[in-house]
């Protein structure tokens, strides 16, 4: 195959086809053969600027390392396929991407959010002049219409939707969220980021945008920090995020996107695999004496189980469950454990564990008793025996 022959492939299956399937799509999107050396691995550009023609213009597209930049490029078409969107917009952390959506919206400044939020955007609210400038309204978003009255009660312009929920693992109903919001005039946004695009499609449900925290199942190594918003075609934030993304200097750096691109390449098997994992650690908790409560929407009696089954193809890594005796007994469960890490966040291969009442302080929502286990790529008896052996230690 000749260089130009190469290079026409790689454009072609830049934005993809249609009916690729998703395990094709996260190999080959946004990326092919390089065309200048035949390398089949995608090239890390770390250039902040670029060479400029003799006549002033940028011969191949690329100025500053904050317009644009080919490594950064790649991971938005990307995600902008898997997702199902037009565009996709790359930043520096999910944080940075949830920041530049509630600056973006470029509404009414009234937002409604989940009562029981990502206890990240609670700080954010709290603590930086994000809750000054805008209004913060929370509401159980299972009510639909506890939802309804919420968005109607004042002109309202976003209604962020998380769903499955952190630390508690609940299930929103995002079609219905999102013509709830719609009706209202607001613009409904999704932090897909537990579910991942393998197991839900928030464009395909009425989502205005889609956000993920890129650090998480999409890097799936516990090894770069990113977020991205995926929009639609004709979406009002495309240009506002951009410009956010541009000019406040948000941008994802080249070599997390390059990582991300790398972990995307395994993502459908990955999310299979913890899938598979968390629902066989969750049925082992549930039959546990010393497990009061197991949150997690693959059990039949879950109250998010049937909406999940509806919206989602499959329950995810995620899991909460909590043990008799409070805090200073789940502590202990964590103290004991061996295979298991106590670590903050979620979606690598290692099934990390934390104890999220401690961490949220006196706001949270999380139980006294609970731990949130984020299941990794280790074999799932292994991980049951580890939380067993740890659990021995209550009687």
């Amino acid at each position: 195959m000749t260089g130009v022959a190469i290079f026409n492939f790689a454009v072609e299956i830049q934005h993809g086809d249609s009916r690729m399937h998703i395990e094709t799509k996260s190999i080959h999107i946004g990326r092919g053969v390089d065309p200048a050396t035949g390398a089949v691995s995608i090239p890390l550009h770390t250039s902040t600027t670029f060479h400029r023609g003799a006549d002033g213009t940028f011969p191949a597209g690329f100025e500053y390392i904050r317009d644009a930049n080919p490594t950064r490029n790649a991971f938005e078409a990307a995600m902008a396929s898997l997702e199902g969107g037009s565009a996709a917009l790359a930043f520096s952390s999910g944080m940075a991407a949830i920041t530049a959506v509630f600056e973006g919206h470029a509404r009414e400044g009234r937002v409604v959010v989940p009562d029981d939020m990502y206890f990240g955007i609670r700080s954010l609210i709290d603590e930086t002049d994000i809750g000054e400038r805008f209004e913060f309204v929370p509401v159980d978003m299972r009510d639909l219409n506890a939802l309804r009255a919420a968005v109607t009660v004042a002109p309202t312009g976003l209604v962020w939707i998380e769903t499955p929920s952190n630390p508690l693992i609940r299930v929103v109903d995002i079609r219905a969220a999102c013509a709830i919001a719609h009706e209202a005039g607001a613009l409904a946004v999704v932090d897909n980021t537990w579910a991942t695009p393998v197991l839900q499609r928030p464009l395909e449900l009425g989502a205005d945008a889609v956000m993920h925290s890129a650090t998480k199942y999409i890097g799936g190594h516990s090894d770069l920090m990113a977020g991205v918003v995926v929009v639609p075609d004709g979406s009002p934030l495309e240009r506002p995020l951009r410009m956010i993304q541009r000019h406040k200097g948000s941008a994802a750096a080249p070599f997390d996107c390059w990582l991300a691109l790398r972990g995307l390449q395994t993502l459908p098997l990955r999310v299979r695999a913890h899938c598979e994992g968390a629902q066989k650690v969750a049925e082992a908790l549930v039959a546990h004496p010393d497990v009061e409560k197991v949150l997690f929407p693959g059990l039949h009696d879950d109250p998010g189980h049937a909406l999940a089954q509806r919206q989602m193809s499959g329950y995810g890594a995620m899991l909460s469950f909590v043990v008799r005796g409070g805090a200073e007994a789940a502590m202990g469960v964590a103290g004991r454990l061996k295979l298991v890490t106590r670590a903050t966040s979620l979606g690598g291969t290692h099934t990390l564990i934390e104890h999220r009442a401690s961490v949220e302080g006196p706001k949270t929502m999380a139980p006294a008793g609970m731990l949130r286990l984020s299941v990794g790529l280790e074999h799932p008896q292994d991980i049951i025996d580890d939380l067993t052996q740890a659990l021995h230690g209550l009687g």
